[in-house]
């Protein structure tokens, strides 16, 4: 995993700005665009690189919910889901 090789304080460092990007992204929702989405899906991001429960989170849900799931990860171009719609495609 490219987590572990970086310092502690990185992936804290990092951890934190993806939690605060994902308080921010709500108060920014009112502005005009679609920046909130886009706060927030960068937050998420960070904190999946950085967190071990959160991943584990994450694949609990993505099971669950297997739609949304995929349409998270191709949001955002997970290298995991690039290679499982490949693998999918290649034995239609």
């Amino acid at each position: 995993m490219a987590a572990m090789s970086r310092s502690p304080a990185a992936r804290m460092a990092q951890l934190s700005g993806g939690i605060l990007m994902m308080i921010v992204a709500p108060i920014t929702a009112p502005l005009p665009g679609p920046a909130a989405t886009f706060i927030f899906a960068g937050g998420l991001l960070l904190v999946l690189r950085n967190s071990h429960w959160a991943r584990i989170r994450f694949v609990r849900a993505k099971r669950r919910h297997p739609r949304t799931g995929a349409f998270l990860d191709r949001l955002m171009r997970r290298g995991s889901a690039l290679r499982r719609r490949a693998r999918e495609q290649a034995r239609r």
